[in-house]
């Protein structure tokens, strides 16, 4: 039997248990101690230490030694495993992966190149070939055709998280904020990198957010797309980007979800994004 794992940057919420995808716990370091996400620790555990601290609580890629034992648990039975792996460019986990799966045997990873839901249209989709009856070569093939077609991207609104976090100087973020400016970000090549900027609150820009992305990024594959936003972002605001992107787009499903501890730690509460698979995508947001 072929098994579907991923790291828990994926972001899949209640999809890990529907779909029977196996998750490996990104470690979160909060006073000196080591805690997994989504398992003990949670968004509002960040917050809760930002706001008593001032400081951001760090996230740690697991070692070669986690991913053995992940996968040889999942393997013990003589099941084949194909593991979505948080991006290379912002994580030592996938090397960490590779590693362990060469120990272990019969574990195919996949470097996603992207973050949160990101990994999850591919881990969506590696479920989608698994259901047509494809092999685990097959799967792998088409997975790595798909990877640099991921439109993964968001918008902040507050520039406090990514200066605590070392993405943006002081003199940004108070410029930033004085002319309350939001930035959006997007993954290039593995990597997040600054797109456009946009004025005024989140609530006011969500659509304009939402429209740019679909003009930018207007082959897609219509099969699914993710709302993705971290807890405590106004309901206002994620169903504004919902309504705006059903009546612009067709794609058969829009589905919901929560921002884990990865994307929460970068860029802190009021953060959404949505996040599909284009068949064009362009070499620069600017």
């Amino acid at each position: 039997m072929i098994r579907i794992s991923t790291d828990s940057t994926s972001d899949l919420d209640y999809l890990y248990k529907e779909k029977n995808i196996a998750i490996m716990p990104i470690c979160v370091v909060l006073d000196g101690n080591m805690y997994s996400d989504g398992v003990d620790i949670f968004p509002q555990d960040i917050y809760a230490h930002v706001e008593k601290t001032g400081h951001l609580p760090k996230t740690a890629a697991r070692n070669t030694f986690d991913y053995k034992e992940f996968f040889t648990e999942l393997t013990k039975d003589g099941d084949t495993i194909i593991h979505l792996a948080f991006s290379s460019g912002l994580s030592t986990c996938c090397n960490c992966a590779i590693e362990a799966a060469k120990e272990v045997g019969n574990v195919y990873v996949v470097d996603t190149k992207s973050l949160s839901s990101g990994c999850g249209l591919l881990v969506m989709k590696a479920c989608d070939l698994l259901e047509q009856g494809k092999t685990a070569e097959e799967i792998v093939a088409e997975l790595n055709e798909c990877v640099d077609k991921v439109q993964a991207s968001f918008i902040v609104a507050t520039m406090e998280y990514l200066y605590k976090g070392g993405r943006c100087s002081k003199l940004s973020s108070i410029f930033a904020t004085a002319l309350r400016i939001m930035p959006s970000l997007y993954l290039k090549d593995g990597k997040i990198a600054v797109g456009k900027k946009y004025m005024g609150n989140i609530l006011k820009n969500a659509d304009k957010y939402v429209l740019d992305t679909l003009k930018k990024h207007n082959k897609y594959d219509k099969r699914r797309v993710f709302i993705t936003y971290t807890e405590g972002t106004d309901e206002r605001i994620v169903q504004k980007v919902e309504d705006v992107l059903k009546a612009n787009s067709n794609f058969d499903e829009v589905l919901r979800t929560h921002a884990g501890a990865t994307v929460t730690c970068h860029c802190g509460k009021g953060t959404i994004g949505i996040l599909y698979i284009d068949e064009e995508l362009p070499s620069s947001e600017e």
